[in-house]
């Protein structure tokens, strides 16, 4: 009788008694399927660096810029086929279909593994395999976690360098029996005896897999951002998110800033943006309210766990920004442009005559010549862009003017207020204050934007995007409206944050912004955060005016009022500082008006959204919509 033998697999972690198995035996195991030519584990030193930087501008994956305008920087250029994340690609491999929901990509586990095994068996032949131990935030942090990433790819072993702590003590504490999340990541390209590589090696075949029950991370034929510096999405997103889930915290795509107001008080905010809705403008704001400043804690990515006081505290488990390129200059960012003056890896921009380089947006004007990102020439009105659309800087979060001295504090910052925007021409107040914690997950539930070309799509429809997490939700989205819910019932009820939509793009009849946005934002911050300032007071006080005397708070003055609408808590005529603004006649009335029809229409598209996600919606989300078409109804 013959025995068939089972199809050969992926080498895993997890044992059969449900154990995480050692790092270096599973490193062995991974190197005895990919067959590197050389195994090299790092230390996160800057000699490692160096030594990494060099290999890579002798084999031209590097261009060193000027040392005088732009010291310690480089720019690469990705192969034109490798330039952004690749959704259709990217898997949830749950044990359960449902488990990944609606949104996302599933395979079956096994299936995957079985599949993944035939495209990377030999995958790092003729290469250098890099054992690369990671932490998300701290070593050692309350909050922290750790990971180590196999990967060919010196540049990504340099840009994990930056974008998170790579270090011995890592490897030390895993070897100690402490958890890691295990990542392996091949830019899927064997190079044969004498074969000749290429500056940025990649494959037309690309998987970016995650299995959640074992938080393992399979990444294989790209290079480029997400992709390969598993540390980001793939593990402070979607893995760290079924982590959260199940150890009752929190990973969102959301930046983190303390705002400090004149008298000394200090704030902190989280908030939630999806892409072309301001999220880095907010995360390095230049206050132009008198006496305010803000400091940046995190621009992308937030970890938020109950701390002993009943309060949410959160960390930025990166240590590096990975901004995008085109849109941020000095005119819309200068706090980030300061930022990326040295030591930066510049990746998709183009190259100016004098070694430095330049993007759309960067400047008012273009220079007269450039070499593009694909290492042609350019010239102004030749028909092309000079930078990819989604060209990036990747850079120390350190060198950030703003950053606070916070920042990496282990136990994280005590979060004030929790903030939800979208881009919206209509509807959507510039501000409004969720009348519960409810009632602001059903905020977030419902965050979306609006098309705003035929090339997007229809003009006008609304594109979803519930806490900014649609593409990096580790499970089913409408369970993880069900965690937010159930993490706020954690907490101290008059202690956690408190919820807010804002809306910095709508529009008048002709077309034009209402508000002018960018460092005038902050009057919107200054309202919202002292708002803040009602845990401290009575039950059902602060929607009326208060009385300054018997009201005064340690910023100085009462708690700026609201007036209630059918959805949330908008500032009350005077309460929103707009002194000196240019606004136009009618613009504020404009910027706060709820119109019933319109958002009862709303109302009924959120109903057809959350049909998407069947029985699993929250009741208590379904009762607050409810609640909505009451209140509309009035």
């Amino acid at each position: 009788m013959s025995i068939t033998a089972p199809a050969p697999t992926l080498p895993t972690t997890t044992t059969c008694d449900g154990r995480q198995l050692a790092a270096r035996a599973w490193v062995s195991a991974v190197a005895d399927l990919l067959e590197p030519d050389e195994i090299v584990w790092c230390d996160g030193s800057a000699d490692e660096r160096a030594r990494l930087t060099a290999l890579m501008v002798a084999q031209g994956t590097l261009v060193p810029l000027d040392p005088a305008k732009r010291p310690g920087s480089y720019l690469a250029r990705s192969d034109p086929s490798d330039v952004a994340r690749v959704e259709s690609r990217t898997f949830i491999c749950s044990r359960e279909r449902a488990d990944a929901g609606p949104t996302n990509n599933w395979r079956e586990p096994a299936e995957m593994r079985r599949e993944l095994h035939g495209v990377v068996a030999g995958a790092m032949r003729g290469r250098t395999m890099y054992v690369v131990p990671f932490s998300m935030g701290p070593v050692g942090g309350p909050i922290s976690q750790l990971g180590i990433e196999i990967t060919d790819s010196p540049y990504v072993v340099v840009s994990m360098h930056v974008m998170t702590r790579v270090s011995r003590e890592v490897l030390r504490l895993v070897d100690h029996g402490a958890p890691y999340v295990p990542a392996v990541h091949t830019v899927g390209a064997p190079l044969a005896p004498g074969q000749a590589d290429v500056p940025w090696p990649c494959s037309p075949t690309k998987y970016i897999a995650h299995f959640p029950e074992t938080r393992e991370i399979w990444s294989t034929g790209s290079g480029y951002g997400g992709n390969a510096l598993l540390g980001k999405k793939c593990f402070a997103l979607r893995i760290a998110s079924t982590m959260g889930r199940a150890e009752g915290w929190l990973a969102e795509h959301m930046l983190v800033i303390r705002a400090t107001s004149p008298q000394g008080r200090d704030y902190h905010l989280a908030a939630a943006f999806p892409s072309a809705c301001g999220k880095t403008n907010l995360a390095m704001l230049e206050p132009t309210m008198p006496g305010w400043t803000v400091e940046t804690i995190g621009d992308d990515i937030a970890w938020m766990r109950p701390g002993p006081d009943g309060r949410l505290r959160a960390i930025n488990p990166e240590a590096g920004f990975f901004g995008v390129a085109p849109g941020t200059g000095w005119s819309t960012n200068p706090t980030a442009m300061r930022t990326v003056a040295r030591d930066t890896i510049f990746t998709n921009v183009a190259l100016t005559d004098d070694g430095d380089v330049w993007w759309e947006g960067m400047t008012d004007e273009p220079p007269a010549h450039l070499v593009d990102w694909q290492g042609q020439d350019w010239t102004p009105g030749c028909g092309r862009p000079a930078a990819h659309p989604n060209a990036r800087f990747t850079v120390a979060a350190a060198q950030c003017p703003t950053i606070s001295p916070d920042w990496e504090a282990p136990e994280g910052v005590p979060i004030d207020a929790i903030v939800f925007g979208g881009r919206r021409a209509s509807n959507v107040p510039l501000v409004a204050e969720a009348f519960s914690w409810e009632h602001g997950v059903l905020m977030g539930a419902t965050v979306s934007s609006e098309q705003t070309a035929a090339a997007e799509g229809t003009v006008g429809e609304l594109r979803r995007d519930p806490f900014a997490m649609l593409p990096f939700c580790g499970y089913n989205m409408a369970d993880h409206w069900q965690h937010w819910l159930d993490v706020g019932a954690s907490l101290d009820a008059e202690r956690r944050p408190m919820i807010f939509q804002v809306n910095w793009f709508r529009k008048d009849s002709d077309g034009r912004f209402l508000w002018p946005g960018f460092g005038e934002n902050s009057r919107v911050v200054e309202w919202l955060l002292r708002r803040t300032d009602l845990r401290t007071r009575p039950e059902g006080a602060g929607t009326e005016r208060p009385d300054a005397e018997d009201d005064a708070r340690p910023w100085g003055g009462p708690v700026p009022e609201a007036r209630p609408t059918a959805v949330g808590r908008v500032p009350a005529d005077g309460a929103l500082d707009v002194t000196g603004l240019a606004l136009a006649e009618g613009a504020l009335a404009e910027l706060f008006r709820v119109d019933p029809a319109a958002w009862r229409r709303e109302a009924d598209l959120t109903e057809e959204f959350f049909t998407t996600f069947g029985d699993r919606v929250p009741a208590a989300l379904r009762r607050e919509l409810a609640a909505l078409r009451d209140r509309l109804s009035r």
